[in-house]
């Protein structure tokens, strides 16, 4: 359930409310302006009221749009939220290809993913934002697609995982087993810094994790 700080993850705390933008009726954003602006709008009415409080018109007034606009691109508020969490996957998905296309070994690959996947601060807005879709009760068409973007972010990690393996960099490991042991402490991590746990006032949840990962993932002539 991840964000960054290197990618577009929340602006701020939730305490930093953004001014609501005028609702101009004669001009409204159409296609693809509309869906993006409500979706961002989205983001941030999530981060300070949950989803169970949303309201459509709660996100209209952050977008500048009128609440009968985002009906006719969203509908249901159900369908909205979860196409805003692919929407933000999507989006932080592609700022992390383009890092890791600049990143010269497999070990700064895994570095960036692990930056990547924690989130940044106790309010951070993606990571709310996954916390709370996860939380709700989905039918098997929205169990679906949150199933397909967990298993995106695995199968990311278990690309640069094999890459270094195959290049010597890695140990040989089991790569599904590794995944699961490593994206469950990442989870765990992310849970702690969401909730805000005193032992990560002074210590770095990404040095913490990226160590441990790395003495797993230490081929044995070099430990």
């Amino acid at each position: 359930m991840p964000t960054s700080e290197t990618g577009p993850a929340g602006t701020g705390a939730a305490s930093r409310r953004p001014a609501l933008i005028p609702i101009d009726r004669k001009r409204q954003p159409s296609g693809d302006e509309a869906r993006t602006r409500a979706m961002k709008a989205a983001i941030g009415v999530i981060a300070e009221k949950g989803t169970a409080a949303l309201r459509m018109s709660d996100i209209a007034a952050r977008a500048g749009m009128s609440t009968g606009h985002i009906l006719y691109h969203f509908g249901k508020k159900d369908r909205l939220l979860l196409e805003v969490l692919a929407w933000s996957q999507a989006d932080l998905w592609a700022r992390l290809q383009e890092a890791v296309d600049r990143a010269a070994t497999p070990a700064e690959k895994l570095d960036l993913f692990v930056r990547f996947y924690l989130p940044t601060h106790q309010g951070d807005e993606r990571y709310a934002l996954w916390t709370q879709v996860l939380a709700q009760c989905h039918d098997e068409a929205g169990r679906q697609i949150l199933t397909e973007l967990l298993d995106s972010w695995d199968e990311r990690l278990e690309a640069i995982v094999r890459e270094g393996r195959d290049l010597g960099h890695f140990a040989d490991v089991d790569l599904p087993e590794f995944t699961v042991r490593a994206v469950a402490m990442l989870s765990g991590l992310s849970e702690d810094v969401m909730f805000g746990r005193s032992r990560w006032q002074h210590a770095s949840p990404h040095a913490f994790a990226v160590a441990a990962l790395e003495r797993e993932l230490r081929p044995a002539d070099r430990r």
